[in-house]
């Protein structure tokens, strides 16, 4: 029975995809999600619509003919050609254009209610409360699955483990996550005396961190009596919770820097007291090694090792490239040479003598006999055999 290879058979669906003309030069409507740029300067995001997504690839060599860069959240056109990603096993687009369709539709409604909730006022500056410096209570909204409970926590005991954390597990995603999210603040202002309330949930796409931009959700946490701090996704994800919050966390485990202060800064404060003579020798000390590191940092990318290891490796390349191609000429002039000595012992006259052949030549003018006209009766000539010569007359 044949069988195929995980590799020969990506290949084959591969070639099934580039083989397609319609696939080859497409157009494909769809709302822009995860879109990020690598340090290589190439942007990857996926296209999607209410029943499936498409992910997209397009390079850096084709951003500065764009006419319009993707975003998170727009409505788009990309064009380019289908095929398949071998390392994954997965198809998508290799876009070459993208035209701006409009905003998408979760990202049109974050829009709509941003600007709703500002005109009410629930994002005013003037109404935010600054945070305790010492709280000995504090609330934490979240999964209790999720990595950003883990992530909290160990910040917490590593930086201020005093404080007593009380948390509220609730679902941070799907269609029952916001009133349990409003359950959960409302909970923790109605029976606890917690200081600072951290409404947390790690990163995730648009729609996964779509219910901290439900409306539930912002007014529970503007009528919180207990200052919030809001550490949803990633640092480049804004929520409608991150501009209603007292004050916004980039993630999960910078809300817990912020609830709380840094017992190591505090035994610095202490330490500090000792003396003006010992902590301007640390930062003396502290600057030095700054500096140090600076300097070395900036000597090994000055270094120029990786260069020389680079033309080392070159010429060892060259000169093994230069042996190969001396040692190929030498065997073509080798065989050319077999080959000019064997056409010289086939024209050697005395090869002709040996097989039989004599050459006559005039005794008087030492021409060689080619014709009997040549000669007449009683001329003398030479004759030539393979061992010698002797005379004879013209009979």
């Amino acid at each position: 029975m044949p069988f195929y290879t995980v590799s020969q058979l990506t290949q084959y669906i591969k070639n099934l995809f580039e083989s397609d003309p319609e696939l080859q030069d497409l157009w494909v409507e769809g709302e822009v999600s995860n879109c990020m740029r690598s340090a290589a300067g190439h942007i990857y995001f996926t296209l999607k619509d209410p029943a499936a997504e498409l992910r997209c690839a397009l390079w850096r060599s084709q951003v500065p003919g764009l006419e319009h860069m993707p975003a998170n959240g727009e409505a788009v056109l990309a064009h380019g050609r289908a095929s398949v990603y071998e390392a994954r096993g997965t198809y998508q687009l290799y876009v070459d254009q993208v035209i701006a369709r409009g905003t998408g539709m979760l990202f049109l409604q974050f829009q709509m209610l941003k600007e709703r909730l500002q005109h009410e006022g629930l994002f005013a500056a003037e109404r935010k409360r600054t945070l305790p410096p010492f709280p000995r209570r504090l609330g934490v909204v979240t999964s209790p699955k999720g990595a950003a409970i883990r992530d909290i926590l160990n910040v917490l005991a590593r930086r201020y483990p005093l404080a007593e954390v009380i948390v509220a597990p609730t679902a941070v995603q799907g269609e029952e996550a916001p009133p349990q999210i409003v359950a959960a603040i409302e909970a923790l202002n109605a029976h606890t005396d917690a200081e600072v309330l951290i409404v947390a949930r790690g990163g995730g796409s648009l729609e996964e961190l779509w219910a901290f931009n439900d409306e539930r959700v912002a007014r529970a946490i503007f009528a919180s009596r207990i200052p919030v701090i809001s550490g949803v996704g990633h640092e480049t994800d804004y929520t409608i919770a991150d501009f209603v919050a007292d004050v916004r966390a980039p993630t999960p485990s910078a809300a817990a820097e912020m609830a709380v202060p840094d017992q190591e800064h505090l035994r610095g404060v202490l330490v500090r007291y000792r003396g003006d003579l010992a902590q301007a020798l640390r930062r003396c000390l502290a600057a030095s090694r700054t500096k140090t590191g600076h300097v070395l940092a900036l000597l090994a990318r000055l270094s120029p090792r990786a260069m020389l290891d680079r033309r080392r490796q070159r010429l060892d390349e060259l000169q093994q490239r230069m042996t190969r191609t001396q040692t190929h000429r030498l065997d073509l002039l080798g065989g050319q040479m077999v080959g000019l000595v064997l056409r010289l012992q086939t024209l050697n006259p005395e090869s002709t003598l040996k097989r039989g052949y004599a050459i006559a030549s005039r005794r008087d003018t030492g021409a060689v006999v080619s014709r009997v006209a040549q000669v007449s009766s009683g001329d003398c000539i030479d004759v030539r055999v393979s061992d010698g010569q002797f005379t004879g007359t013209v009979d």
